[in-house]
This record gives structure tokens, C-alpha cells and sequence, in this order.
């Protein structure tokens, strides 16, 4: 099953948005704040992170390049900081999309799935790119 690390501080929309994650066939794992963020996607390699900046402890900012010097995983910024630097500064830190606050969690879901493809595309052409020797031909 897929898992999702949702990293988030706000639980009114944790709560809701485990539900809809739920119900759309995923695993999902939540922390509050962002060290707690770093340490399970470090310890449970969740196929996505959902990362939001404004949090407690350790904010977004610091746990996408953390993570970014360890990990590949994906990561989409759910964020309320709209303004261009701020989606620019998530993107160049290392992040794979970046969604506002307010969201719809439709569109939500639809970019998670989209970065999923990406991952299963890519493993998909490393398998397949494989060099294949037979030996001599007579």
C-alpha cells in the first residue's frame, strides 16, 4: 500500500484530510511538527511527503533540505505562504510541487497521484533500460 507522510501542526486539517487520503487507498502517517516530520521520513520512507512550512520546532524550509540531502522521496508543500519567492524558494529547496492553503483536497489527491506515476515511470524505465547480452552470434 502506498504510504503518505502528512507534516502538518494544523489538526483541523489533518483530520479531515487523513480521512479523504484514507479513503483514497493510502497509508497515512501524520506528524505535528517538523522534527517529528524529518525523523519518520527518515525512518518510515513514505512514498510521498505533504510538507507544510509554518510549523513548530522545525519549519517546512528546514525539513525539505534536510530531507533533500538524504532522500528522494517526493515532496508537495501544502502550504499558506501563496507568494511567488515563497512557491519559488519551496521548488529550488527541493520540493516536487507546492499547493496553497486553502486546497481543494480533490486537486490534492490528483497531484499526489500524479507524482506517484512519475516514481512508478521511472522505476518502470530503469528495470527496462537494462543492458541485455546474449554472447556471440554464429
Amino acid at each position: 500500500m502506498t504510504t503518505i507522510l502528512l507534516v502538518d501542526d494544523e489538526k483541523m486539517i489533518t483530520g479531515p484530510l487523513v480521512n479523504a487520503l484514507k479513503q483514497a487507498g493510502y497509508e497515512v502517517l501524520v506528524a505535528h511538527n517538523g522534527r517529528d516530520g524529518l525523523n519518520m521520513a527518515l525512518t518510515h520512507n513514505p512514498d510521498v511527503v505533504v510538507l507544510d512550512i509554518l510549523m513548530p520546532e522545525m519549519d517546512g524550509w528546514e525539513v525539505c533540505k534536510a530531507l533533500r540531502q538524504k532522500s528522494a522521496v517526493p515532496i508537495l508543500m501544502l502550504t499558506a505562504l501563496g507568494d511567488e519567492i515563497d512557491r519559488i524558494l519551496g521548488l529550488e529547496l527541493g520540493a516536487d510541487d507546492y499547493l496553497t492553503k486553502p486546497f481543494s483536497t480533490r486537486e490534492l489527491i490528483a497531484r499526489l497521484r500524479a507524482l506517484l506515476r512519475r516514481i512508478e515511470l521511472d522505476q518502470q524505465r530503469d528495470q527496462t533500460g537494462s543492458l541485455l547480452t546474449v554472447g556471440d552470434i554464429h
